[in-house]
């Protein structure tokens, strides 16, 4: 079934979700693209989030492994883990609140496939609620270095596919507590600074869940380390001063998120990403 078919090792780190977890997974079962591994590392979640998990691996043993951590470790160091685990040609990312379009897997192989130049390939994100879809988080379909400061994010973090060696070729995920939930962030700079170089795909192929909770993840702890990996990164790929002004504007808006109410912040949230 497989023969022609390169192979894909998913990594996915979970904590707390799940009620969710089991859509997220079906989502995966449903591809239309078949050689794939299912990598979930539980980051010592507090609810039945490892039972769910395990359960997928007892029916399907052949696409399933499930490993856990015994502390909350953070989503790099829990990356990392899954991807030490990980021998597929390309290593696709996947949360455990989120859902994948049945074609996600085919259409990003495709452009991996016959685009030797990328080493990533990521695609818009639909975002949705309680209440259904409501947004869309779009991104420029070629990134070049100079369009980092300008166009955040430059790749959607959970539906990207990235070539194996050129993720083992930066060494992962920074485990640094300053780059905590904004990973992805930082992995991106770590990308173009070894001169790696991706593709946007100009459609939603990914559906993020963002709703009340995913709103309580954004901390003040999240919103510095995002100003701290601004500035590294900048650093990381050699932007030019000048540049830097976007970076000083970039952390102003984060502060001024600091002490906004959550409901002032949802509904600019919301007016801004409120166009699928």
């Amino acid at each position: 079934m497989f023969e022609n078919q390169k192979k894909i090792s998913v990594i996915m780190g979970v904590y707390n979700c799940a009620d969710t977890l089991p859509e997220a997974i079906d989502s995966i079962l449903t591809q239309t693209y078949a050689n794939w591994t299912l990598i979930i590392c539980d980051d010592g979640s507090s609810d039945d989030t490892y039972i769910v998990a395990k359960h997928y691996e007892e029916l399907y043993p052949e696409h399933f492994i499930v490993i856990r951590n015994e502390h909350n470790l953070g989503l790099n160091c829990t990356l990392n883990k899954c991807l030490r685990l990980a021998d597929g040609d390309y290593v696709a990312r996947m949360d455990g609140d989120d859902i994948s379009i049945p074609e996600r897997f085919e259409k990003e192989v495709d452009v991996l496939s016959q685009h030797p130049e990328y080493a990533i390939v990521s695609s818009h994100m639909v975002t949705f609620d309680e209440n259904g879809e409501w947004g869309c988080i779009k991104t420029l379909e070629t990134p070049q270095v100079y369009d980092f400061p300008k166009h955040v994010p430059m790749f959607c973090h959970a539906p990207c596919m990235i070539r194996r060696e050129a993720f083992l070729d930066v060494q992962g995920y920074t485990e640094d507590k300053r780059l905590l939930r904004v990973e992805d962030y930082n992995l991106w700079y770590k990308f173009y600074a070894k001169g790696y170089r991706g593709y946007n795909i100009q459609e939603s192929l990914y559906k993020m869940r963002d709703d009340r909770n995913a709103l309580h993840r954004r901390t003040p702890q999240a919103r510095l380390n995002g100003i701290y990996a601004t500035f590294l990164g900048f650093r990381m790929v050699h932007l030019p001063m000048w540049m830097y002004i976007y970076a000083i504007k970039n952390a102003v808006v984060e502060l001024l998120k600091l002490i906004l109410p959550d409901s002032i912040y949802d509904y600019f949230h919301k007016r801004r990403l409120g166009r699928k």
